[in-house]
């Protein structure tokens, strides 16, 4: 194919999660379900953590844009990869392509950021409760929230575009959106600086992010251990409990993709692993936060009970 011909490329076709047509439908449900639960759930944190008064604390706050975040990625993937299940051909648009590569990976990154100032949110809260009101203003709180935004934009958009204005010698992604490492093996020219780019972010994404989440948490684990009262050490695990238990399924499925010898990569056998990150993680995280939390359970409860004396009247 001569290169004349590859500005004219308009759309990408996606080999999807099976090529088995009969798995096609059941798989359609399936995910519909996943997502649906996501979205319910995503949006009734940021709902809630936005009305009752209860919840009008920093934690909260990053909760809150910690449930913007999966929603911002799951909404990235799912909805294409929903209707491709249903559809004769899997393609997507150029365009679109583009759109959902720069804004999926400007969410994931911006989740890795959250993730690590929730951490240093409880730090603050658990070694240094008397001023935790003063050190975690108002205003640090929207910086701590903008700084990773601003970032993960400008590093999605770097990459995104360094791809993209790159000649395309193929036009078939193996995966069931648009991702780096398959759009990589279709460029014509040498991928090297991309490459490069591309891993210097993520190492340094993925190391400041997990070395914040590792000292706060080493910190709160040397406060806590010094506390004279069990009553003291319980109330502050279970402070932490929800986040670490986001943070652990969080660092685990990307470790398990990302940290695989070379030779046992495969674009096949880690689409199960995409899955569980881009679709499944949304969806557990406000489970999460929303059965292991007293005041989120309180809330909703509180929600309900209204709802019903309404409903009654």
């Amino acid at each position: 194919m001569e290169n004349h011909n590859l500005t004219v490329l308009s759309e990408f076709i996606l080999l999807g999660i099976t090529d088995r047509p009969q798995l096609q439908v059941p798989l359609f449900g399936l995910f519909l379900i996943i997502y649906a639960i996501s979205v319910l759930g995503n949006l009734g944190l940021i709902i809630l953590t936005k009305v009752d008064p209860r919840l009008q604390t920093p934690m909260y706050f990053f909760l809150r844009h910690l449930a913007l975040t999966d929603l911002g990625y799951s909404t990235a993937v799912a909805p294409k990869m929903l209707v491709n299940f249903l559809a004769n051909q899997h393609t997507i648009p150029y365009n679109w392509c583009t759109t959902q590569l720069a804004f999926l990976n400007m969410f994931i990154i911006n989740e890795l950021f959250i993730l690590s100032v929730m951490a240093y949110d409880r730090y603050v809260a658990i070694c240094n409760p008397l001023l935790y009101t003063v050190i975690m203003s108002q205003r640090v709180c929207w910086v701590l929230v903008a700084v990773p935004f601003i970032y993960s934009t400008f590093v999605s958009l770097l990459v995104t575009i360094k791809i993209f204005i790159s000649s395309f010698c193929g036009y078939v992604i193996n995966h069931f959106y648009c991702d780096y490492l398959p759009l990589l093996t279709l460029l014509c020219s040498s991928t090297r600086e991309v490459e490069l780019i591309i891993l210097i972010f993520s190492a340094f994404n993925l190391v400041s992010s997990l070395l914040i989440v590792l000292v706060s948490y080493t910190l709160i684990l040397l406060a806590v251990l010094r506390m004279n009262s069990a009553e003291g050490r319980h109330k502050a695990f279970s402070t932490c409990g929800s986040h670490l238990m986001v943070v652990v399924v969080f660092y685990a499925t990307l470790s398990f993709m990302y940290v695989q010898p070379k030779s046992s990569h495969s674009f096949d056998t880690d689409k199960t692993a995409f899955v569980f990150y881009t679709l499944v993680i949304p969806m557990l995280n406000p489970m999460i936060y929303s059965l292991r939390n007293k005041e989120v359970k309180g809330a909703v409860h509180k929600i309900w009970k209204n709802l019903c004396k309404f409903s009654n009247k």
